[in-house]
């Protein structure tokens, strides 16, 4: 028996055929291209990382150091990768990912020869955690942010220093240093202005003194010894603030609110400070 099959019949037939052929040949491909990926070898991988860096697409290095070393923990390119991924991430602004990755790479390789580097770019990383794109680009007061991503790259500064002070990236960590320190000292300050103009004298006094202690080499150091001044006479400490202000006038003589030798300051200009304000920081009473 003949079996007539219509001509919308063969379309939608064709059609179905071509669909299905168009699928096979798609998944053969894929196929083909995954598993020619899965077979590469740990030079190849590496190679391949190699050559997307030089070509600076550092996303596609990612992507390759990663295989290398999932498929090849113990290999002999395996820590160089780890060492290249730091950077990879730190080029791709993911700041997070080099931060962790150059940690675990200090906690598996404490002998290693280049840790040095490893601390190095923790450092960076540690730093740029909290900034994004756009900081990149337009002026930012940094002080005023979270100092928390500051002060852990300053310790990152700090223990490459201290392990190798002869290393090549030492005396970069040390002018960054010196940056994050006048950071530091410069968000103390900002904290200590905010509690004398809510009238938390005693706050004051203990930000300026801590700016005093620990941040004595930095451009923060008058302006804390002459909040630390005007606290002390908001708080009728006449004694404690006559010591502030020789400090002053002897080592910063030209201090802005200086004049023959005495702060241009009246204290009471805020009235009576109540217990409660003080101990409020100034949000209550």
């Amino acid at each position: 028996m003949n079996i007539m099959i219509k001509p919308f019949q063969f379309s939608v037939l064709l059609a179905a055929f071509l669909s299905l052929s168009s699928l096979t040949f798609l998944s053969g491909c894929t196929s083909s291209g995954h598993s020619q990926l899965e077979q590469l070898t740990e030079r190849q991988y590496y190679e391949e990382a190699q050559a997307a860096m030089d070509a600076n697409k550092f996303l596609q290095a990612v992507e390759r150091l990663q295989s290398l070393e999932s498929r090849y923990p113990f290999g002999r390119y395996a820590e160089q990768a780890q060492l290249e991924l730091i950077y990879c991430y730190y080029r791709t602004l993911d700041y997070e990912s080099a931060a962790v990755t150059a940690e675990r790479f200090i906690r598996i390789h404490p002998d290693h020869p280049r840790l040095d580097y490893a601390y190095y770019m923790k450092g960076l990383a540690s730093y740029s955690v909290d900034r994004g794109l756009v900081e990149r680009f337009i002026p930012t007061d940094f002080s005023e942010r979270d100092m928390g991503p500051a002060r852990e790259s300053f310790d990152d500064f700090n223990r490459l220093i201290n392990r190798f002070p002869n290393s090549q990236y030492a005396e970069d960590a040390r002018q960054r240093m010196i940056y994050l320190r006048n950071l530091l000292a410069a968000y103390q300050l900002k904290v200590a202005n905010y509690y004398m103009r809510r009238g938390a004298y005693v706050s004051v006094a203990k930000r300026a003194a801590y700016v005093i202690q620990h941040f004595d080499k930095t451009p923060a150091l008058p302006e804390a010894l002459a909040l630390q001044t005007k606290a002390y006479l908001e708080l009728g400490l006449d004694d404690l603030a006559e010591k502030s202000e020789t400090m002053l006038a002897y080592n910063f003589p030209d201090y802005k609110e200086l004049k023959d030798g005495n702060l241009d300051y009246e204290p009471g200009k805020r009235g009576q400070t109540s217990l409660l304000n003080v101990v409020s920081f100034g949000l209550l009473d």
